[in-house]
């Protein structure tokens, strides 16, 4: 018998994700492995026994000083995770509104003083102490909302000793906030206004003076770069890319965003963990994703709060072959912390199925982040899951962003709304 530190009980369905390959992909993208009328048991911080309740009696007995947990006939559901995210930043870009309503394009909004830009000139000037307070309230909110990984990119300092500043911002950032993060280096996010446009000079920069640190003290898992018109080049990207993977790093490519610039198609010839974004990525571009096995990491809310004439290719990139996972691209341009509105909105506005958008949420967008041990609720893996009020989990891509009554991050509690114990 299993002796226990929490025993979850009242579980009207759970979807463990627990079989199947890594990542999903075609049929396998919506097999949820779904468990009804379950309980959940946790020791030492991971998974250890997931079956039907009338069996946990026989199974599992809780420690002296153990808790259990009535899920109140809700959901249980792997936690969530968020395989995009620019969180850390300073100020906000409310102004852009009224622009965006006029019909400018994103372009058009950072030529008046908006963008990417706007938000740098605002991180620089934050002390270390205020990036922690205001990201840290963020952090939190996309706990309540159920996730418990969040990827954490940089690029809101677009100086190389900057840069290097705000990843080491991130371990206290998941110390406080009891997260599971995971810090990309964006350095190249835009080409800093003392650079002149000459984005070759400022990459140099990157290569001489941050890549090496980040490499050294380990300061980030993933290098990522914004390849589209106006930002940096193919060949360009590419240079810093190869340059980071010669260093051992990970490589991502914000892709084919605005225009079919070729983000796509150099993500698959370097065989990057994930191509994210890609709503102007063709048929040819997913056939190449597919091939190299890279992952399309899709931000339906920001297609929807910045070009709402167009949606991710989900349903799309599905059907090619090529997996796919979600985030929620948390941003001045498009601020929210909720991954169930990215769920919903990757159901209503991509064509997944709420089984495909689950996955694409839980053990996709673990597996485009590197962390191949999250999205599954499994014997033996950190347990780290959440409890929606909601009688299935179809329930998560039908309702607009339902919030879970409690999250636990490897067996406790991050966030509560209603624990029953």
């Amino acid at each position: 018998m299993i002796v226990a530190d929490l025993l979850v009980t009242g579980i009207a369905e759970a979807a463990t994700l627990a079989r199947g390959p890594i990542p999903r992909t075609r049929a396998s993208a919506g097999e949820l492995t779904r468990v009804p009328n379950a309980a959940v048991a946790v020791r030492d911080g991971r998974f250890a026994w997931i079956g039907p309740e009338r069996r946990a009696s026989r199974s599992v007995r809780l420690r002296p000083g153990g808790a259990r947990v009535d899920a109140a006939e809700g959901t249980l559901v792997p936690g969530l995770v968020d395989a995009h995210s620019h969180v850390l930043f300073a100020g906000d870009r409310a102004f852009e509104l009224e622009l965006k309503a006029r019909g400018m394009t994103y372009p058009e909004i950072a030529r008046r003083g908006g963008g990417i830009l706007s938000t740098v000139r605002a991180t620089r000037r934050a002390s270390p102490e205020r990036l922690l307070e205001e990201t840290t309230v963020r952090l939190r909110a996309m706990a309540l909302a159920g996730s418990t990984s969040v990827e954490v990119k940089t690029g809101y300092s677009l100086t190389p000793r900057g840069e290097v500043e705000l990843l080491r911002l991130i371990p206290r950032l998941a110390q406080r906030t009891g997260l599971r993060l995971v810090p990309t280096f964006l350095g190249a996010h835009a080409i800093p206004p003392e650079a002149h446009g000459n984005g070759d000079a400022y990459v140099d920069r990157l290569i001489r003076q941050a890549l090496p640190v980040i490499a050294r003290e380990r300061l980030a898992r993933f290098v990522d770069v914004f390849c589209e018109p106006g930002f940096f080049s193919v060949r360009t990207s590419e240079r810093l890319l190869r340059a980071a993977m010669s260093l051992g790093l990970g490589v991502k490519v914000h892709a084919d965003e605005f225009v079919r610039s070729g983000g796509a198609r150099l993500a698959a010839r370097l065989g990057a963990r994930s191509a994210e974004h890609l709503l102007a990525a063709n048929t040819d571009d997913m056939v190449a994703l597919a091939r190299a096995g890279v992952t399309a990491v899709l931000l339906p809310i920001t297609a929807f709060a910045s070009t709402a004439s167009r949606r991710s290719p989900a349903r799309e990139l599905v059907d090619a072959g090529v997996p796919v996972a979600l985030g929620t691209d948390c941003s001045p341009n498009s601020w929210v912390e909720s991954m169930p509105l990215a769920i919903a909105l990757a159901v209503h506005g991509g064509r997944l199925s709420p089984a495909e958008a689950l996955t694409a949420a839980t053990v996709n967008a673990a597996h485009a982040v590197g962390l191949e041990d999250a999205g599954r609720v499994e014997v033996g893996r950190p347990a780290d899951f959440a409890i929606f009020p909601v009688p299935d989990a179809d329930h998560l891509g039908y309702r607009f962003d339902v919030r879970p009554n409690v999250v636990f991050r490897q067996g406790k509690p991050v966030s509560s709304r209603t624990l029953r114990q």
